[in-house]
């Protein structure tokens, strides 16, 4: 484990907020299955956590449902409104908060100095997020919002795990490749 740095800037937590909110809407540009879109947004939230921290992860997530919200077109297929968040894959919008919150807290404090250990890290902290956050909250969010029953909601969802675990391997390369050049950017907080 190591220690990681605090950072007093505002502005530059500002500025990484919000270039990795434009990033998830960058992830949310791809094709439809099963009237849940396929995207590579399970890549940039959990990266987004893992760069981030746990903080500015789930700001980041933030900004960008509300940003949809409000209107923009910044979900999958380009679609926006607070009807999408209140649709069937509403469960999978909001999980994207609590699961870069999840990936960073935990890679803000268990990160450490070897580089193998950091990628089976990060990775895991990745694979804690699809299991325990979006894959769950998007099967309640299938069923209360789109009407399905469990097993509807299930067989939907369980067809995204297997993408979303190489997502989470390609992740966690690429955010301790991150953390390697940038050592300073993953800030310390409530410690």
């Amino acid at each position: 484990m190591t220690d990681v740095k605090s950072r007093k800037s505002t502005t530059t937590d500002i500025a990484l907020i919000a270039a990795f909110a434009a990033l998830n809407v960058v992830g949310a540009l791809f094709a439809t299955i099963e009237g849940v879109p396929f995207t590579l947004q399970t890549l940039t939230v959990l990266l987004t956590g893992a760069i981030l921290g746990a903080r500015n992860g789930a700001l980041a997530l933030t900004l960008y449902v509300a940003l949809g919200a409000v209107g923009l077109p910044v979900f999958a297929n380009a679609k926006s409104g607070f009807g999408i968040i209140l649709g069937p894959t509403g469960g999978y919008l909001l999980s994207f908060i609590v699961a870069a919150a999840l990936t960073g807290f935990i890679v803000e404090r268990f990160i450490g100095k070897r580089a193998t250990t950091n990628v089976a890290l990060v990775f895991a902290a990745g694979l804690a997020a699809i299991l325990f956050v979006i894959t769950p909250l998007g099967i309640v969010g299938l069923m209360l919002n789109g009407g399905m029953t469990f097993d509807a909601a299930w067989k939907i969802a369980i067809v995204f795990v297997p993408g979303d675990i190489i997502k989470a391997i390609a992740m966690a390369f690429v955010a301790t490749a991150v953390h390697r050049a940038f050592p300073d950017l993953l800030v310390a907080r409530g410690k």
